[in-house]
C-alpha cells in the first residue's frame, strides 16, 4: 500500500513524500490523562511546530474492555485546555479494523507471519522454565515451521533470528538489540483483533509519522516495530525515547502522587501557560532559562535538549511558575476560569464585584486561581461566623467608639472609591488619636470575618458601600453585646 493511494483517504499523508516533519500523540483512553502522557504530547507538539511540521492526535482504543468514552473526552478536554492543537485527528483505531486486517493478510501472504495454535498452558510452561533459568521468557518458535491452518489461532511475526537491530535514538543514543533475544510476538489474537505492536506500525506508516517521541518504557517495543516496518517495505520513523517522571522521593510517579490527571491542575486553579512551562522543563533544558512563553518553547525546542536521566516532580516549582503567570496575565483571560471555580463553590456572581476588578486586586497576592476563588468568597456570600481568633483579638470593646465613628464617616461618602475610603479611615483614626492600623484591622474582621484580605480600601471598594455598612453594623452589634454581658 503506497502513500499516494492512502492520501486519498487521509489528505495529510502525502506530506511524507515532501519529508514534512510529522509527529503524533497516541494515548490509550483507559483512565486519566497522566502528566507524563501530556508531557509526551507537548514534546511531540513542540517538535512539529519547531520544524513547521504536522502534529496528529490518535486514540489507541483497541482495548475495548478498558477504553471508555469518558476517558476519550478527558484526552480531548486536556489537549484543548492546554492549547495543544492538532493538525489532523483525532483518529480512532477502532475505526481502522479493516485496514489492520488488510495488513495482516498481506503479511501472511508474504510469509512474514504464521499461525500458532500452541495451548496457553504450553506457552506458560516455556515462560516459567525460562524464568527459573534466569533467562528472559520468550516463545520458542514451535509453530514457526508448521503449516497451522486453524483460523482461530493467534498470528505471530517471524522475528529475524540472527543479527542485530540498531536504534539511533535521539535521546538514548545508539541502542543495540540482539535479534536472537527477541521472540516471535503475537500481532493478532485468536479472535482476530490486532495487537499494539502491529496497529502502531500500521498507523505510523499510514499517517506518515516521521518522528516518534514517547516514553522509554516503549524502547523494548521499538526493535519489534522496526521489523514489522521492514516487512512492510516502509521506513521506520526516527525515535526519541524520553525518561519517565519521578515523584519527589525519586520513585516512579503514580496516581497517589496527585499528578495523575492533567485536568486536576485545571481544577486546582493552575494556568495552562504555567503547566506547559513546567512540563517543558521536566527533562528538557535550554541553558539556564526557566520562563518560556509558547513562542519561546517552539523556537528553542529540539530533542537534543532532552535529558537521558529521569526528571522529578517539584510542586514548589510549579507554584512559582503559576504565580509568575498569574501576576502577568491579562485580567480578561482569567475571568472565565475564575468564574467557573467560583460557581463550583456555589457563588452567584451577581452578588459581588466585577470579576475584572476582583482579579486586578487578587492576582498579585494569590498562587492559583483556586486560591483566588476561595479567598474571594466573602465578597459574594455573607459569612455566618467570624474567625474565632480574629474576632477575639480585634472586635473588642476598646474599639467600639472608633468603629461607630467610622461607620458614620463611611455612610457620608457620596463617591465610593479607594481614595475616599482611605481618607475616611485615616481621618477617623486621627480624630480619635489612634493609629490607622488599629482601626483598619478591626474593620477588616468586621466586614470579612477574618484577619486576611486585600488592602482595606480595596476590600471595602469591592464589597460596595451597602454591603460594607451592613457588615460593619453587625460587627459593632457583636461588640455591643460583649460590652453588655
Amino acid at each position: 500500500m503506497n502513500y499516494l493511494v492512502l492520501s486519498d483517504h487521509y489528505p495529510f499523508l502525502s506530506l511524507k513524500l515532501k519529508m514534512t516533519i510529522t509527529t503524533r500523540f497516541a494515548p490509550s483512553p483507559t483512565g486519566l490523562l497522566h502528566i507524563g502522557g501530556i508531557r509526551t504530547a507537548l514534546f511531540s507538539w513542540l517538535f512539529a511546530r519547531h520544524h513547521n511540521g504536522k502534529f496528529i492526535l490518535r486514540i489507541e482504543d483497541t482495548d475495548r474492555a478498558r477504553s471508555t468514552d469518558a476517558a476519550v473526552q478527558v484526552i480531548l478536554d486536556g489537549m484543548a485546555w492546554l492549547g495543544l492543537e492538532y493538525d489532523a485527528g483525532p483518529f480512532y483505531q477502532t475505526e481502522r479494523a479493516e485496514r489492520y486486517n488488510e495488513v495482516i493478510a498481506q503479511l501472511l501472504e508474504a510469509g512474514h507471519v504464521y499461525r500458532c495454535n500452541c495451548a496457553k498452558e504450553r506457552v506458560e510452561q516455556i515462560r516459567n522454565a525460562a524464568l527459573s533459568r534466569g533467562d528472559k521468557p520468550r516463545y520458542d518458535g514451535h509453530c514457526r515451521s508448521l503449516k497451522v491452518t486453524d483460523t482461530n489461532a493467534v498470528i505471530r511475526f517471524k522475528t529475524p533470528v540472527h543479527g542485530q537491530t540498531i536504534i539511533d535514538d535521539q535521546v538514548q543514543g545508539k541502542v543495540i538489540f540482539e535479534n536472537s533475544e527477541l521472540d516471535d510476538l503475537i500481532i493478532a489474537r485468536a479472535d482476530g483483533s490486532p495487537t499494539y505492536n502491529l496497529t502502531v506500525v500500521v498507523d505510523d506508516m499510514d499517517m506518515a509519522i516521521t518522528d516518534v517521541i514517547r516514553g522509554d518504557d516503549h524502547l523494548n517495543n521499538t526493535p519489534r516495530q522496526i521489523h514489522i516496518f521492514n516487512a512492510l517495505g516502509a521506513n521506520p520513523p526516527n525515535y526519541a525515547h524520553i525518561p519517565m517522571i519521578l515523584n519527589p522521593e525519586g520513585k516512579k510517579l503514580s496516581k497517589r502522587d496527585g499528578a495523575s490527571g492533567v485536568l486536576a491542575y485545571r481544577d486546582q486553579g493552575y494556568l495552562p501557560a504555567a503547566v506547559l512551562n513546567y512540563l517543558v522543563r521536566l527533562g528538557w533544558s535550554y541553558g539556564d532559562q526557566e520562563i518560556f512563553s509558547i513562542a519561546d518553547m517552539i523556537a528553542a525546542f529540539d530533542t537534543k535538549g532532552i535529558n537521558k536521566s529521569a526528571a522529578s516532580i517539584n510542586p514548589e516549582k510549579l507554584l512559582w511558575l503559576n504565580r509568575h503567570y498569574l501576576k502577568n496575565a491579562e485580567n480578561k483571560t482569567l475571568a472565565k476560569p475564575l468564574a467557573d471555580l467560583l460557581q463550583n463553590l456555589g457563588i452567584n456572581l451577581n452578588n459581588g464585584p466585577d470579576l475584572i476588578d476582583l482579579i486586578d486586586v487578587q492576582k498579585h497576592r494569590t498562587e492559583t486561581l483556586r486560591d483566588m476563588a476561595e479567598q474571594s468568597v466573602f465578597f459574594y456570600n455573607d459569612f455566618e461566623t467570624y474567625d474565632e481568633h480574629a474576632a477575639k483579638k480585634h472586635l473588642r470593646p476598646v474599639i467600639l467608639t472608633a468603629l461607630q465613628a467610622l461607620q458614620g464617616a463611611l455612610q457620608q461618602l457620596q463617591d465610593w472609591n479607594n481614595n475616599n475610603i482611605k481618607r475616611a479611615i485615616e481621618e477617623t483614626a486621627a480624630q480619635l488619636e489612634i493609629k490607622t492600623g488599629r482601626l483598619a484591622q478591626p474593620l477588616r474582621v468586621a466586614v470579612t470575618g477574618t484577619s486576611v484580605s486585600p488592602s482595606i480600601d480595596d476590600t471595602l471598594r469591592l464589597l460596595g458601600q451597602e454591603k460594607t455598612l451592613r457588615r460593619l453594623h453587625k460587627g459593632i452589634a457583636l461588640i455591643e453585646l460583649r460590652c453588655s454581658s
